[in-house]
């Protein structure tokens, strides 16, 4: 299916799915914050399924056109987080796990596109289009927010994870984090990487689900 599609295709089909995927991910982690005792994300406005709340415009352009963007971070205070540690482990592991749930359901759904859909051939087409690019956003949001580099969440993971005085210690890239995942991703280690890992988790999900 992916051969078949062109880049207008992608554009157009790509929006729906591209939006849930970034707007479930933020929600994810906003969702989690608040039940483990943060009322941040809910005063920000960011505890919804809203795209608005969550799409950083500039961002959703520079995944389109760079292959690389970002939505707005949802903030986060792990001060009120009765164990702040495990708190930001879990808090950062909800968007990606939000993003693979997401990945199962689309697989699920495009599989039995057809039955769900009955004779409506020409609204199967599209549905199917629109379900696998929202496949392939999940899953390539889901693995690619688990790099550890900050300010992505495999990031706050790691540190999480770390001990003290080796995650502060870690924690003092940040402030040049954003450089490093440039030249990560503009030197195509990351997508040499990631490219084959999506590849290959898209149809292990399409299999599993056309057995």
């Amino acid at each position: 299916m992916a051969t078949m599609m062109t880049d207008l295709t992608v554009l157009i089909y790509g929006v729906p799915g591209l939006l849930f995927a970034l707007s479930f991910h933020e929600y994810a982690h906003a969702w989690m914050a608040t039940r483990l005792g943060d009322p941040t994300p809910r005063a920000a406005g960011r505890l919804t399924l809203n795209p608005f709340a969550h799409v950083d415009w500039l961002g959703l352009i520079m995944l389109w056109v760079a292959r690389f963007g970002w939505a707005r971070p949802v903030p986060v205070d792990p001060r009120y987080f009765a164990r702040p540690r495990s708190g930001m482990l879990w808090t950062a592991l909800a968007g990606p796990a939000a993003n693979a749930i997401a990945a199962v359901a689309s697989a699920w759904l495009l599989v039995r596109a057809d039955r769900l859909l009955g004779d409506a051939a020409g609204a199967a087409d599209a549905v199917r289009i629109i379900l696998y690019l929202s496949l392939v956003y999940n899953v390539s949001l889901a693995i690619f927010n688990l790099i550890p580099v900050p300010p992505l969440d495999g990031s706050r993971i790691l540190g999480s994870l770390l001990p003290p005085r080796a995650a502060w210690r870690y924690q003092q890239i940040e402030p040049y984090g954003w450089l490093v995942l440039l030249l990560l991703v503009a030197s195509g280690y990351v997508g040499n990487i990631i490219a084959p890992l999506i590849n290959a988790i898209t149809r292990a999900l399409l299999g599993w689900f056309s057995t």
